[in-house]
């Protein structure tokens, strides 16, 4: 019996898994220098928090990287999903460590809230009153955000050239965002060098913007790492809106946009491969729905009669709207005092978000083009039943295959969302306020209403409810069938 049980059993690569989770908590505890050096040039007193954690996480893993030794290199495809969905956690219990140890320490289920709530770049946050906080904790949570934005997978295989034939590319599949990815060079490790390149040119440019405006270098450098991966942590309790700044609201307006943009084509725009932009069916409809979003925004003020001055017809709203669509989650004023219209309007921003392919969150504007034009072939069938139809985008073929996943990817987000409110509901937390938090948190959002919108935070939440979002956070992340798998019986058979 146990003999026949073993066989069916999938053989999943452990030591090699474990290994690769060392060089990767050897990655994190060099990123948490930046928060160390951070305190040490304040002279903050977190300094000794950091530095205990960016020890302890790059001591277990130099042990786990060295003592390891796996009998062979490969990984398979569960070795790559299982792997994906772990390191995302492991990342953010070591992360969360920091928050526990600082002058000012967070719960358990508070400081895992809050780290990864930072690694999938939700921005959703149980801090009520960040004016305390350090600089060092502070550039934590930025740079949290920024890794997650690009992805914590994808900077392992930039910098370590060897997974390329170990599963890298079944990691790189697994982590980043979309429905087919491209290579854009013939080794996947290239390929996530070019995307890093783009990013950080993107993030220096972005600090440098706000630096000749009226923000500090501390505060362009969080806000720039904010805004670029679309996570939208602030270092004031007001959030944008502490600026005052036109010039501010402008210049996050056009580079949150462009975090919403598929990275890949970004990088073939740079290099000169202007018509790769210009016609990409996803990019042209991505700049519809904002322009479109903004007229019925103004219409829904103008309505509403709540309108404060010429900012709340023209920077406020598009503001607003870009940061709902790329799940980026900063927020110019109290926009739910726009009226229900625009509520409703945020609704849909928040479910399809931006391109597949950037770090933005939402079930992404590729997959709702999939839907329309099939929904549209599906109606014309019925009244020619033997049409035959196809779906194209961007002048190819879809194959039906990914047509069907793209629907049971939609069916299944639709359903997390229900289930998840409907759990938050049970504990007590107000009906709307539970859906608009499951809601925000799948999306990556981070958005809030009622208890948890504008001027409140998500500490008012029960613990449990806080430990239900992360969940519904990092399977919002890596896109819901990375982590679902995990909980198949199947998975761990042959």
């Amino acid at each position: 019996m146990t003999h026949s049980l073993s066989r069916k059993r999938s053989h999943i690569n452990l030591p090699m898994l474990l290994r690769v989770a060392g060089w990767l908590l050897m990655i994190e505890a060099i990123f948490m220098l930046i928060p160390l050096a951070t305190c040490l040039f304040y002279r903050e007193d977190d300094w000794l928090p950091f530095a205990a954690t960016a020890a302890a996480t790059g001591i277990i893993g130099l042990w786990l990287s060295r003592r390891i030794r796996p009998s062979h290199y490969s990984m398979g495809k569960r070795d790559g999903f299982l792997l994906t969905a772990l390191v995302w956690v492991v990342f953010s219990i070591f992360g969360m460590l920091p928050f526990m140890l600082c002058r000012h320490p967070l719960t358990l289920s508070n400081a895992f809230f809050e780290a990864m709530s930072g690694f999938t770049t939700t921005g959703a946050s149980v801090l009520q009153d960040i004016s305390h906080m350090s600089h060092g904790v502070h550039i934590w949570r930025a740079t949290m955000q920024w890794v997650g934005g690009m992805g914590i997978i994808l900077f392992t295989l930039a910098v370590i050239p060897m997974l390329n034939s170990s599963g890298g590319m079944l990691m790189f599949n697994a982590e980043v965002t979309g429905i087919t990815h491209d290579k854009l060079r013939p080794r996947i490790s290239q390929t996530a060098k070019a995307l890093w390149l783009i990013y950080i040119a993107l993030t220096a440019l972005l600090v440098v913007m706000l630096w000749l405006g009226p923000m500090g270098f501390f505060d362009s450098l969080c806000h720039a790492f904010g805004a670029i991966s679309t996570g939208g942590y602030s270092t004031r309790n007001e959030g944008i809106a502490a600026f005052s700044s036109v010039y501010v609201k402008i210049i996050l307006t056009i580079f949150m946009f462009i975090g919403g943009v598929n990275f890949s084509l970004l990088f073939r725009t740079a290099r000169g491969e202007f018509s790769a932009i210009r016609r990409n069916d996803v990019f042209r409809a991505y700049v519809g729905i904002v322009l479109i979003m903004y007229i019925l925004f103004v219409v829904g003020i103008l309505t509403q009669g709540t309108w404060n001055g010429w900012q709340d017809l023209t920077v406020n709203p598009l503001f607003q709207i870009v940061s709902t669509i790329t799940s980026t989650g900063f927020t110019p004023t109290n926009f739910e005092a726009w009226g229900p219209l625009v509520l409703s309007l945020v609704f849909i921003l928040m479910l399809f978000g931006a391109c597949a392919g950037s770090t933005s969150g939402g079930a992404k504007i590729d997959r709702l083009l999939f839907l329309i034009k099939n929904c549209r072939n599906e109606l014309y069938r019925c009244i020619y039943p033997h049409a035959v139809m196809s779906v194209r985008v961007n002048g190819k073929v879809v194959a039906g295959d990914i047509v069907n996943k793209v629907i049971a990817f939609l069916c299944i987000y639709m359903l997390l969302i229900a289930a998840g409110g409907t759990i938050l509901a049970a504990m007590g937390v107000p009906i709307v306020d539970a859906f608009f938090s499951a809601f925000s948190c799948i999306s990556n959002t981070g958005l809030g209403a009622g208890i948890t919108g504008f001027g409140g935070s998500y500490d008012m939440l029960p613990d449990t409810a806080k430990w239900v979002l992360s969940f519904l956070m990092l399977t919002g992340r890596l896109e819901i069938f990375t982590v679902l798998l995990l909980f198949a019986p199947s998975f761990w058979r042959k």
